[in-house]
């Protein structure tokens, strides 16, 4: 079982097993740049360079579907060839930093209105994929983000976890049985 050792200002701490590591990046204690080294040889190197924490510190995992169909190639997000704007929905959960940010980025791509917390309706020409790319660069780690393209019937997210990720998908490209009314 791995463990690690933590230097902060000159002072060490630990040794921390993995679900700690874990548990310490999750809360924002631990860094890619917080000093880390394995008890036995005591070799500081950067959190973001050590083989088994590095991928605490990589972005959040994207996917993006078309509601009704199967499964899309990648990069299958072009805008509308006639130039007419998209409707979106967004729908974010911040739990890492202000809302300003990414309200005002949402408010750079078109016009757009808050219907609720957190929850914005938007115009633009934009695919939804580049939508949701440029509001990711404004969430921290622990932000979620929904982003539906009403017009194109699609619908792409960002760090919605393993679960929610796979419910989603099933929901949104099996065509639903209808009962009769």
């Amino acid at each position: 079982m791995s463990e690690w050792i933590i230097s902060v200002g000159g002072r060490t701490y630990g040794p921390y097993p993995a679900t700690q590591m874990h548990a310490f990046a999750f809360e924002g204690r631990l860094t890619a740049g917080s000093l880390v080294a394995h008890p036995e040889d005591g070799r500081f190197v950067p959190a973001s360079q050590d083989p088994d924490l590095a991928f605490l510190f990589r972005p959040a995992p994207t996917s993006t579907v078309r509601l009704g169909d199967g499964p899309r190639p990648f990069g299958h997000s072009e805008p509308d060839p006639n130039g007419e704007p998209a409707h979106f929905l967004i729908v974010a959960d911040l739990k890492s930093g202000s809302i300003t940010a990414l309200e005002e980025e949402i408010l750079r791509i078109g016009p757009a209105y808050a219907v609720m917390p957190q929850a914005w309706v938007l115009a633009s020409e934009m695919s939804v994929s580049a939508v949701k790319n440029l509001l990711i660069q404004k969430l921290g780690k622990l932000d979620t983000l929904l982003v539906v393209d009403a017009t194109h019937d699609k619908l792409t997210w960002s760090n919605l976890g393993m679960e929610t990720e796979t419910r989603v998908r099933r929901i949104w490209t099996k065509h639903p049985h209808r009962s009769a009314a």
